[in-house]
């Protein structure tokens, strides 16, 4: 889209994307809130309101009563003698005439009637005090209370369509700016014939499942469809990015470079082309037309966790625009750690915000060019710094409150969110561990001797410029329990975190600081000084990414919906007859699942299938979940797709790449791959451990327990 400026010093893209879908991130704030201050002001409703003497509680107060339409006085007697006087009812059923009616009992019609005028009586009586307890004060709360309850109704019921509305703008705006991720981004002439084309299959192919699953499924099924703007949105969404797609083929870049190859240009695929044009060809051959449509619809189904995820995006490039990893980074420099004891640090301290932004890409994506820029200063080698990076948003997402393990949580019941993250701190306390261990022993030269006293009084001082930020995520916190009874949990971390952010941004904007900082040379990457800004360049950014990883996320379900139907997880045995030969088999196919799939799309793929073949095989529920996440996290860093490792070369760019490339053109196969060997092998000997170990443990791990408490107690 057009970057120049169009109207207020700002561009077309400003205006029709950044602005709606910060409108929308902000609705989506409001609405998460104003559920948790609905709930508050419910709770201060029946203190505040109401008799309890007369079981009159503030419930009853919310809407104007009806009065009863029974009389509190009616004559008993005159009402027994007027039914007893009643002529008989005769019916028109001949079967009634088969059971003979009995005569009226004058005693039984006084004792009914009693009773209605009794409970006449005490209805009338409720009515009135309710009536008279609905003072002007009542009314002005109940105002505030039903307006907080009508957003959040307004948003549990429009969900799907908020995200909807913000994915279609996110996604335009990507496929516009060629932002899609890849195995390598366009650059050559030859890229982009490639790419385009790709791209037109992809979305001519998505577009023609749409149209057909309305038209030919849902319209033909006879059954009324609930809400078929979703389906209009889908259909014109698509639409629009076969449009864009064919617009870009016939007219690629001016600044495309000469050369390239054929071969290297098929790296060029976005991944999420390549598996709409894989999902689409797997289904249309089983002549099922609407199956990537249907896949897709999982997007909706789940609306509320990739709303979440939206914000906990947004989250991370508003952190991209503060200070805070750079002043937390200078409490650590004083010690001058040597490059494998600094990113043993760093991957302890990402762990806490890669497990708040809910997914392993978000914080790759927000500090990832940080991490690397403070590992290479320390004295690393470039590939291993790119390691770090690639690993610095891996290891905490087995950590509280991950959101992805809110969605295993909520799609098996045999585990709890508790469960899990207890396991996940010892996961990651291993492969973190092992992650140090092996750098030790890879290690070149030796470590800068530092003087403690010194390097403590460094740090101390560091201390405070950080500990405004401290105060503030403090007092958020502390604010949301006060006045709304909510914790920072799993569940509210999503709208608790970038209200801390947003509060963030404000302090380290008007601390005016002298000028921006650059982020390994790239312009795109700075912080902007100015509060407006830097929320504005925030929410682009979050506008690209979630245009990118929402609609891989939501393919990634179509690739899960092929190899379901394949029939594939069905060659499995339910019953392998031995648990750890069950535990080798469901260990290679989570690590294939995860080397192809997003962990959000692959979660909902192996809680169908693969979850219940390890449970009826005696694989503890908890365990095999950790051994899922582990798994996921080695695919995420594996080819041939390796997620994290793209987002590293899209956030430090192209010539940082190429530099590192050619610091270890002259040396050994490892150091030539270290960015990709390093990770893969840790996280390796981390799932092994898992699986194997953690096996160990459920079996025997009462009775280590109790050997040790023996000899403790001994």
């Amino acid at each position: 889209m057009n970057n120049k400026p169009l109207f207020l010093n700002r561009s077309a893209s400003e205006w029709f994307s950044s602005l709606p879908v910060l409108c929308l991130l902000l609705l989506t704030l409001v609405i998460g809130t104003g559920e948790m201050f609905h709930g508050q002001l419910l709770r201060m409703g029946e203190r505040m309101f109401g008799d309890p003497a007369n079981n009159i509680q503030y419930f009853m107060l919310r809407a104007d009563p009806t009065k009863p339409d029974c009389d509190p006085n009616m004559d008993i007697d005159a009402a027994v003698a007027a039914q007893a006087a009643a002529p008989a009812v005769v019916s028109d059923d001949p079967l009634d005439a088969l059971f003979a009616s009995e005569p009226q009992d004058p005693a039984a019609i006084r004792d009914s009637m009693e009773k209605a005028k009794a409970l006449c009586i005490e209805k009338n009586t409720m009515y009135e005090g309710i009536v008279k307890n609905i003072t002007p004060k009542v009314e002005a709360f109940r105002a505030v209370e039903t307006g907080f309850f009508g957003i959040f109704k307004f948003g549990t019921e429009n969900r799907p369509l908020l995200l909807l509305v913000m994915f279609a703008i996110a996604a335009v705006t990507t496929t516009l700016g060629l932002h899609h991720i890849g195995l390598r981004p366009p650059r050559y002439k030859k890229d982009f014939p490639v790419y385009g084309v790709s791209m037109v299959l992809a979305n001519g192919l998505a577009l023609f499942s749409c149209w057909y699953y309305y038209n030919n499924v849902l319209l033909s099924s006879g059954i009324p469809v609930e809400q078929p703007l979703l389906n209009y949105l889908m259909i014109g969404l698509f639409a629009v990015l076969t449009g864009i797609s064919v617009f870009k083929l016939v007219r690629p870049p001016v600044e495309a470079e000469e050369g390239g190859s054929w071969g290297l240009a098929l790296l060029s695929t976005p991944l999420y082309a390549f598996m709409a044009i894989t999902s689409s060809i797997s289904f249309l051959g089983e002549g099922h037309k609407a199956g990537l449509a249907i896949y897709l619809g999982q997007l909706l189904e789940y609306s509320g966790i990739f709303l979440n995820l939206a914000l906990y995006i947004w989250a991370g490039m508003l952190l991209k625009q503060t200070r805070v990893v750079h002043l937390f980074m200078d409490v650590v420099r004083p010690f001058k750690f040597s490059p494998e004891t600094l990113t043993w640090v760093i991957l302890i301290a990402a762990a806490v915000p890669t497990a708040y932004t809910g997914a392993s890409g978000i914080f790759v994506i927000a500090a990832g060019a940080i991490v690397y820029k403070e590992v290479l200063q320390s004295g690393a080698r470039r590939q291993y710094a790119l390691a770090a990076a690639a690993m610095s948003g891996s290891l905490g997402v087995v950590l509280r409150p991950c959101l992805l393990i809110v969605l295993i949580a909520a799609l098996n019941k045999q585990v709890t969110t508790n469960e899990l993250y207890g396991w996940g701190v010892s996961v990651f306390l291993l492969t973190s561990t092992i992650f140090f261990l092996i750098s030790l022993y890879l290690r070149e030269g030796v470590s800068e001797k530092t003087d403690l006293g010194e390097a403590l009084r460094g740090s101390a001082r560091a201390l405070v410029p950080v500990s405004p930020y401290i105060v503030i995520v403090v007092a958020v916190v502390q604010a949301y329990q006060y006045f709304l009874d909510t914790k920072l949990d799993e569940f509210t971390a999503p709208v608790m975190l970038p209200i801390i952010m947003l509060f963030i941004v404000i302090f380290d904007k008007m601390r005016r600081e002298p000028k921006a900082i650059a982020v390994i040379n790239n312009p795109e990457a700075e912080r902007r000084v100015g509060l407006e800004g830097a929320v504005r360049f925030a929410t682009n950014e979050t506008i690209g990414h979630i245009g990118a990883l929402i609609i891989l996320m939501a393919l990634s379900v179509s690739v899960g919906g092929v190899i379901e139907r394949s029939g594939m997880m069905e060659s499995v045995p339910a019953d392998l007859g031995n648990i750890w030969l069950a535990l080798t088999i469901l260990m290679g196919t989570l690590v294939f699942i995860g080397m192809i799939m997003d962990p959000f799309g692959a979660v909902i793929l192996v809680s169908a299938t693969i979850a219940p073949i390890a449970y009826s095989n005696g694989i503890d529920p908890v365990h095999f979940w950790m051994i899922v996440l582990t798994a996921f996290e080695l695919g995420y860093l594996s080819p041939p797709v390796a997620l994290n490792q793209l987002l590293v070369r899209m956030v430090v760019g192209e010539k940082v790449m190429d530099e590192a490339d050619a610091e270890v053109a002259h040396k050994s196969f490892y150091y030539r791959y270290e960015r990709w060997i390093l990770p893969v092998v840790v996280l390796a000997i981390g799932l092994l451990t898992v699986v194997y170990g953690g096996q160990l443990l459920v079996t025997h791990g009462a009775e280590w327990r109790a050997a040790l408490d023996g000899i403790l107690g001994g």
